[in-house]
């Protein structure tokens, strides 16, 4: 179930996530599940697998605003990273990166079941 605590043991700055949305707690939580419906980490792997660098970026740049907004630090920082590298054009190897966000967002995943 998804809830503060488990935010919490998951890495995530609820507090700060939560003066974000203005003190509302059901609301911040109302967001982070929305999060885990999100189909842009894939996106992301497929823009990355066809080295499509613009497009990755676009979704990098997107998701690191998302999880940046809800203070998921475990998913915000493997995808800044990218999104940083990304604004670059750097052609590099993204596989470790990608390999942690998408396992960070499983475990996000699983909370909210």
């Amino acid at each position: 179930m998804l809830d503060i605590q488990s935010l919490k043991e998951f890495g995530a700055n609820t507090e700060e996530g939560i003066a974000r949305c203005m003190g509302a707690e059901d609301f911040y939580l109302s967001l982070v599940g929305t999060v885990t419906g999100d189909k842009r980490l894939g996106e992301l792997e497929k823009a990355l697998a066809a080295k499509d660098l613009d497009a990755a970026f676009e979704h990098a740049h997107a998701l690191k605003g998302m999880y940046g907004n809800l203070s998921l630090t475990p998913l915000f920082e493997p995808v800044n990273e990218m999104t940083e590298l990304l604004r670059s054009r750097t052609d590099t190897d993204y596989s470790e990166l990608l390999a942690k966000a998408k396992e960070k967002f499983a475990e996000l995943r699983a909370l909210a079941e």
